[in-house]
């Protein structure tokens, strides 16, 4: 795939999305969606700003949803407020809708789809958009105290609620009917965890840095695994971040966690970095699963092999798909773990070139956005920056394939 150019100083460019048909990326205020072969370009959608948010999620359709500005940043203005949600057709390259709510345009952090609804919240509360239409299905009642400031979706709607003044803040946790916005079960986090990151909402799972103890900018220090139904916790697990290496940005971004899958009745997470063992220099590190009802360890490993590190991206069925960072002379690898077996089968093996790892290396799974979906594997930057020099070439994505 040819490099993706951008055009403009550093700017957020997160989001990107791989169907049968196309891979999508956005850009500045635009979104643009690449034949995932051929790596041509197949169409753009421009916007009237830059993007503020967006969601993995895609419909059966393929179908997704962004937040973005109104208009372009200036030196007067240099944000109109993510104001503008907006449901894309990634097949046919199109804007289904654009739609605003409130008075004075709220103004989203963060934007998911469930059931044939798109929720948005904001530190202003969240309102819930028919999928098909646009029209407003609810918005959750915003007190003096409470708020929903953010959703979990996919399989199921979560709500990420918040409570009381921000120094005593209460997070409540919520299953929400799609349709009617109607609270289905909550959990009460304990007082004192200011955010919660939504790792997956069937089965539930939540996950926080209670008393900002993870010290490592993971945001994470402990999981939550939750009972939709009843909405009690059925374990709690340690993941300290010194051990582990999944990352959640859930501070506006609530479903922005990586380097974990959940399935199986399990969660699966990668271990930090450590020394190869026996009179070995390499560094290593393994995926590992704790049961989500326990909360204890399987004894289930899967190894890195050496100096490589290996980071799951998510469920395939009952298996986990992972990527292997390579060592420095090496292609990255993307395998499969099987769920019962852990045994690791090779799906795609990158080129080894000195051009290729260059770009490989600069698209870190911590900061980086991966997908793979039927032998392709595309890398993103989530950040665009000006090139440092004028021979410098800035890759906003890379793409890989089994054929060709």
């Amino acid at each position: 795939m040819p490099p993706v150019s951008k055009e403009d100083n550093s700017a957020d460019v997160s989001g990107s999305w791989l169907t049968d048909k196309v891979y999508a990326k956005s850009g500045i205020a635009e979104v643009v969606g690449y034949d995932p072969a051929k790596g041509s370009k197949k169409w753009t959608i421009k916007l009237d700003g830059p993007v503020c948010a967006t969601t993995r999620h895609v419909t059966d359709d393929n179908k997704t949803v962004i937040v973005h500005q109104p208009a372009m940043p200036t030196k007067a203005e240099p944000s109109h407020g993510c104001t503008q949600v907006a449901v894309l057709d990634l097949d046919a390259g199109k804007k289904v809708w654009t739609k605003t709510a409130g008075d004075e345009p709220i103004s989203f952090d963060n934007v998911t789809i469930s059931g044939g609804t798109v929720a948005a919240g904001s530190t202003d509360g969240g309102v819930a958009f028919d999928l098909a239409g646009g029209e407003i299905l609810w918005s959750p009642k915003t007190t003096d105290t409470c708020y929903d400031a953010g959703y979990g979706g996919g399989e199921k709607l979560v709500a990420v609620r918040k409570c009381g003044s921000y120094d005593a803040r209460q997070l409540n946790i919520q299953t929400i009917d799609p349709k009617s916005g109607k609270v289905l079960s909550e959990y009460k986090m304990a007082k004192g965890i200011d955010y919660a990151g939504v790792v997956s909402t069937d089965p539930l799972v939540v996950a926080a840095d209670v008393g900002d103890s993870a010290g490592d900018g993971s945001g994470i220090s402990d999981f939550f695994s939750i009972d939709n139904k009843t909405g009690k916790l059925l374990t709690r697990i340690s993941a300290p971040g010194d051990q582990f290496a999944a990352r959640c940005d859930s501070i506006t971004r609530t479903e922005s966690c990586n380097g974990l899958a959940t399935g199986n009745g399990k969660l699966y997470i990668a271990t930090e970095e450590h020394e190869g063992g026996h009179e070995s220099s390499s560094r290593v590190n393994e995926v590992v699963a704790f049961d989500l009802t326990t909360g204890k360890q399987t004894g289930q490993r899967a190894d890195s092999g050496e100096d490589y590190t290996i980071t799951p991206l998510r469920m395939d069925g009952g298996n986990v798909i992972a990527y292997k960072r390579p060592p420095y002379d090496k292609g990255g690898q993307v395998v499969s773990i099987d769920g019962g077996t852990f045994k690791q089968t090779t799906l795609l093996e990158n080129p080894a070139t000195e051009a290729v790892r260059d770009v490989e290396s600069s698209m870190s799974p911590d900061y980086s956005e991966l997908i793979y979906s039927q032998g392709h594997l595309f890398m993103s930057q989530v950040y665009a920056s000006e090139p440092t020099s004028a021979d410098e070439k800035e890759y906003l994505a890379i793409g890989f394939g089994t054929s060709g």
